[in-house]
């Protein structure tokens, strides 16, 4: 009886074998090289480790193999590419455009927002959105960058001589950026510690979609939702609505006041704020009044700026401040340009002076090389594809790895090295236009890069004005976390000194 238990049960795991990882998809893509497939579970348990050990285990195959490789779990088979002319045949056009189902993780907070939305919607939502970075409009917001940007100065006063985390400090700056300046909403003091809250719950949620990327069984919503991870989430995303729901109930408080007192009653809103070039969720308010978005459509795009608008650069600048601390050579080199744009003068940085720094922009990008916050993005191939002279079948998931992509030492020598006069103009001719993707590329571009740069440009030259960076955290102490946008798996300290002229 035993004996055939045993053989019923063998018969089982080999049909299972059969089914699980030699489909027609599963024997494509086994052709492309990648680590070992075992029994049943292809490469599953390679994955389930730590977001530590999770991210150098991308950065150990991406050594060991060619600018491709693939992962092969079910029901999920993904090529991971890093190489800029693989990248250019997938992200250059709308035919690969749609997001790949790990971003089905990140539905139940930015819902159907521009980052996850495709097709038709995703095309009207970018038509919508697009006039609120026009430059005309940036240009409105940086009286208010700057001033957060003095009040940032401020508060670093308090801390001079000592070492300084200062990610909370410019998590802070970023939120209330873009809540001032794209949300037309001052967090005043009964928000902040919602604000707060709201931050930390970004967090969190990072780290309970990494836990729940790498396992498997918990991509079944039936069986999440159950977990106690599922329920952790819960009470992250509840905290992050109810913020977001604040900032877009008072804006449209403050709207309909706004709009009583200087619309009289303009039938045709949407174009009218369109030609005023006015802030983005003004844009949203004023085009669900014209039919274009629903009150769910507003929340899913407030839900995705805020998220992408503070978290990511607050990362950029949390880098680059360290890098700076660290490259007394470049942080000379940016005062001294700033030197000649300002002379002796204190006045305030104004945003005619932004196009003037541009070794400050050199050192910027260099950061976002080395640290780009969003560090890896995801698609799913639509039709079969030839990558690096495989064929990757359609339906096939496709992770494009920016951070391994920017290290590569045939696209940038000496990779490692912090130098940013690899861009200077005369140094970027003949360089692979998907070489360099801090910001994505082709038409899901980032929509705020621009905003982005300004911000950090703003920030960090009122920042070496003011104060000297000096090292504590150090390149070597860095160890990135897996999470949804490079984070360290600890504190990253500066030290800040009154720098006199």
């Amino acid at each position: 009886m035993i004996v055939y238990l045993l053989i019923a049960v063998i018969i089982v795991l080999c049909f299972a074998e059969l089914y699980l990882n030699h489909s027609k998809l599963a024997r494509e893509l086994k052709k492309v090289p990648g680590p070992k497939n075992h029994f049943i579970l292809g490469n599953g348990l390679e994955i389930i480790v730590s977001p530590v050990e999770l991210f150098k285990l991308g950065r150990k195959y991406a050594n060991k193999w060619n600018g491709i490789y693939r992962i092969w779990a079910y029901p999920f088979g993904a090529v991971n590419i890093y190489n800029p002319e693989d990248i250019e045949i997938v992200v250059s056009t709308m035919k690969h455009s749609d997001k790949s189902p790990i971003y089905k993780l990140l539905k139940p907070w930015l819902r159907d927002g521009l980052l996850l939305s495709s097709g038709a919607k995703w095309q009207q939502r970018r038509k919508i959105l697009t006039p609120t970075f026009h430059f005309n409009i940036l240009r409105q917001f940086y009286v208010t960058l700057e001033e957060n940007s003095r009040r940032l100065v401020n508060k670093l006063d308090a801390t001079l001589g000592e070492p300084v985390n200062v990610t909370p400090l410019l998590s802070e700056y970023t939120l209330n950026s873009i809540c001032e300046t794209a949300m037309g909403t001052q967090l005043s003091g009964e928000t902040s510690k919602s604000a707060k809250s709201y931050k930390e719950a970004i967090y969190k949620l990072g780290n309970y979609l990494v836990e729940r990327f790498v396992r498997i069984y918990l991509y079944y919503d039936c069986l999440f939702a159950f977990s106690t991870l599922g329920k952790k989430q819960k009470n992250a995303l509840e905290t992050i609505h109810r913020f977001t729901d604040k900032v877009i109930r008072d804006r449209k408080e403050n709207f309909v006041e706004k709009n009583t007192e200087t619309e009289d009653g303009d039938e045709h809103l949407y174009v009218h704020r369109k030609k005023k070039r006015t802030a983005m969720l003004d844009l949203l308010i004023t085009a669900e009044k014209e039919g274009l978005i629903d009150e769910l459509g507003i929340k899913e795009e407030v839900d995705t700026f805020m998220f992408e608008g503070h978290d990511t650069t607050a990362v950029g600048l949390t880098f680059f401040l360290m890098l700076l601390a660290n490259n007394k050579e470049a942080q000379d080199k940016i005062v001294a340009e700033l030197n000649e744009i300002f002379d002796d003068s204190n006045r305030p940085v104004k945003v005619e002076d932004l196009p003037k720094m541009r070794y400050l922009e050199c050192c910027i990008k260099e950061s976002l090389r080395l640290y780009p916050p969003v560090h890896f993005i995801s698609r799913t191939i639509s039709e079969t594809v030839v990558l690096s002279n495989y064929t990757v079948p359609a339906g096939s998931l496709c992770h494009i790895h920016i951070y391994d992509l920017h290290r590569r030492e045939d696209l940038f020598k000496d990779a490692l090295k912090f130098d940013p006069d690899r861009f200077l103009p005369e140094n970027c001719i003949g360089r692979h236009p998907y070489a360099y993707i801090p910001f994505s590329a082709g038409p899901r571009n980032c929509i705020g890069q621009k905003f982005a740069l300004m911000e950090m440009k703003c920030v960090v030259s009122t920042l070496l004005r003011n104060y000297v960076l000096l090292p504590v955290t150090r390149p070597s102490d860095i160890e990135i976390a897996a999470d949804i946008v490079m984070r360290n798996n600890g504190p990253i300290n500066v030290k800040f000194e009154r720098r006199f002229k």
